[in-house]
């Protein structure tokens, strides 16, 4: 099919949820997409900072063939090799001890919250079960995770909501402490907000919220889905602060491009996921596992974290000139590793547009923030040529 004939098909059979691109694609390879008619992009977006090691690796495509021929699913009432190897592996990135697998980000934050509630009533017999999130956070689209969203925007006509969560402002630390009671179990943050527009938080507001949690009895969770893996020029991005979260979640890049969560957690926290308390059809099946391990092997052997890091920093510097250049179009720039947000003046819809139209895909969030999340393994030289692109761009616009 073309990407007219994809684009009709589309418009009538499937939901129409998605503001998508004006773009079809066909095929991957490396830090490149396809589209049918065979146009060629560099792709900055990374399926939303899933395909961490690209498209069409080598090393995962043999994964999968061979786990495809030797058992793809059995469900979670066996034992399974594949889930446990990834499972050492994983926590071994962590200071935290035991896992529990499902498919996505949402799944994990869902599960994240379940954890927390029986946790707080088995584990430690008391009534605490409200979460605490922050204003600009994106945590699922579930009932319990857009809930614990801080964007209004994204709950527009889905109530009644689920009790038991409170939002509070960005950054704040006062207003954090008078939302703290009896009733909190705990606070859920990413350490940089991704759909929030690429925002970090505080050095010191994300160390004393640690410290805050412990004082009062209440559980610290990071969601790491989009800012874990790798991504930010560590494995784990809350490691750059030295924090010990009680709780961790993850999915998006640890499997390459298949379907993925992970809620990770400490041994006294995971009493409360007794048998029988929570489950899952798909969560962690061999195939999944199998590909998740080869990940964390890949990334981890070409330092890939450290990759991230350098190519981070030259990225800052090339960005810092355009900046200064166009001190009237940008606002500010952030980068940590190979999670970058361009912030613009205004709304930046056509400068998007524009860098689609020279071959570069990202994100536009917030209205105003171009989202860079690039595989990986994103070369200097693409870099560089998306910065000249950017230049270009805001020179004609």
């Amino acid at each position: 099919m073309n990407s007219a004939d994809i684009k009709a098909a589309e418009a009538s059979t499937l939901c129409q949820t998605y503001a998508r691109y004006p773009l079809a694609v066909s095929r991957g390879e490396g830090t490149r997409l396809f589209s049918p008619e065979g146009q060629v992009y560099t792709d900055l977006l990374a399926g939303i900072a899933v395909c961490s090691l690209g498209h069409a690796h080598p090393e995962l495509v043999r994964t999968i063939a061979a786990q495809a021929q030797k058992l793809i699913h059995v469900s979670n009432l066996f034992y399974q090799e594949e889930q446990v190897v990834l499972a050492r592996k994983l926590l071994a990135t962590t200071h935290l001890d035991r896992v529990f697998f499902c498919n996505s980000g949402a799944e994990a934050n869902e599960g994240a919250i379940k954890l927390v509630r029986r946790y707080m009533r088995e584990g430690r017999g008391e009534d605490r079960y409200e979460i605490i999130s922050l204003g600009g956070s994106f945590h699922g689209r579930t009932l319990a995770t857009l809930t614990a969203t801080g964007q209004d925007k994204i709950k527009k006509n889905f109530g009644p909501l689920p009790a038991g969560f409170v939002t509070v402002p960005f950054g704040n630390m006062e207003d954090m402490k008078a939302a703290i009671t009896d009733r909190t179990a705990a606070v859920l943050v990413e350490m940089i907000q991704g759909e929030g527009g690429v925002r970090p938080l505080p050095d010191e507001y994300a160390r004393d919220l640690a410290e805050l949690c412990a004082k009062r009895g209440v559980l610290l969770i990071v969601d790491e889905i989009q800012t874990g893996v790798g991504r930010t020029g560590k494995f784990w991005a809350h490691q750059h602060l030295d924090l010990r979260p009680d709780i961790v979640t993850v999915a998006k890049g640890l499997a390459g491009g298949l379907p993925i969560g992970a809620v990770m957690c400490s041994e006294e926290v995971a009493k409360g996921f007794p048998p029988g308390s929570h489950g899952t059809t798909f969560g962690g099946n061999p195939l999944i596992a199998a590909v998740a391990a080869k990940v964390i092997d890949i990334i981890e052997r070409d330092d890939l974290c450290g990759y991230a890091s350098r190519m981070g920093e030259h990225l800052q510097g090339r960005l810092a000139a355009v900046w200064k250049k166009f001190p009237e179009r940008i606002a500010d720039v952030r980068v940590h590793g190979l999670m970058i947000g361009i912030e613009l003046t205004r709304p930046g819809a056509e400068v998007w547009k524009s860098l689609l139209d020279r071959g570069f895909v990202l994100n536009l969030t917030q209205d105003t923030v171009l989202r860079l999340l690039p595989p990986l393994i994103i070369t200097e030289e693409e870099l560089n040529a998306f910065v000249s692109a950017l230049e270009s761009t805001l020179a004609e616009s």
